[in-house]
């Protein structure tokens, strides 16, 4: 890491904690806090998750969920979105500002089975959509597909019930596989090979969207249901 990501990175962390001894420790406390409260919220939608997945099984149905992952977003780059925002770098702004501190992924073995989740969960009465954003009926520009949900869900503690936010992202596996790669890709790529680098990524993307739809397709042939055209 160059110096001036090292200073960068020093100036967002002296701004979140503060420098004085007394402060910086209660900061931490109030922020540990708030990082515990994100990390009940995301238990909680796990477990409806899981709860919806088990209950298809049990009734012989096809499994919509092939696997359930989480995350916290760390310190640094809740700064930095912060920053990027021009929203101050303080504990309160974290809840009052972001909606994806808590993140949950969740990966479907088809495109249909992406839907299927977010109306189960969508279909939960303590729920609040906050907002969605379907990147697999209208992908971004570098190919990106996945289906996003921002949700509120409530989290009782031992005094008091909060809402907290969690951001849920419904992909497929091959969804998954080419975020993956090209989260990679992109970083260590900052030469003139940009433009064809991005531009392959794209073709991919397109590959993998025809190959899932293919897939969806021959499911629907082995349960006699209608085939989509690509």
């Amino acid at each position: 890491m160059d110096k001036n990501k090292l200073v960068n990175q020093a100036e967002l962390i002296q701004d979140f904690f503060g420098e004085d001894t007394e402060p910086f420790f209660d900061k931490v406390t109030q922020f540990n806090q708030l990082m515990m409260k994100y990390n009940s919220a995301i238990r909680e939608v796990k477990t409806k998750l899981e709860i919806l997945n088990d209950e298809l099984s049990f009734k012989g149905e096809e499994n919509p969920i092939e696997s359930i992952q989480s995350r916290i977003k760390k310190p640094m780059s809740i700064a930095k979105k912060l920053r990027k925002l021009g929203k101050p770098i303080t504990v309160e702004s974290v809840e009052e500002n972001l909606s994806d501190v808590a993140g949950i992924r969740v990966i479907c073995p088809f495109i249909e089975d992406i839907y299927q989740v977010a109306e189960m969960l969508i279909a939960q009465d303590d729920i609040v959509v906050i907002e969605i954003k379907d990147y697999i009926t209208a992908p971004k520009p570098n190919g990106y597909r996945s289906y996003h949900m921002i949700i509120e869900v409530p989290v009782f503690f031992s005094k008091y019930k909060q809402p907290m936010r969690v951001e849920v992202q419904i992909r497929t596996v091959a969804m998954d596989f080419w975020a993956s790669l090209e989260h990679q890709l992109k970083y260590k790529n900052e030469n003139t090979k940009t433009t064809q680098i991005a531009q392959e990524l794209k073709e991919c993307a397109d590959v993998i969207a025809n190959t899932d739809l293919r897939m969806q397709n021959l499911r629907h042939k082995i349960n006699d249901k209608p085939v989509e055209k690509p």
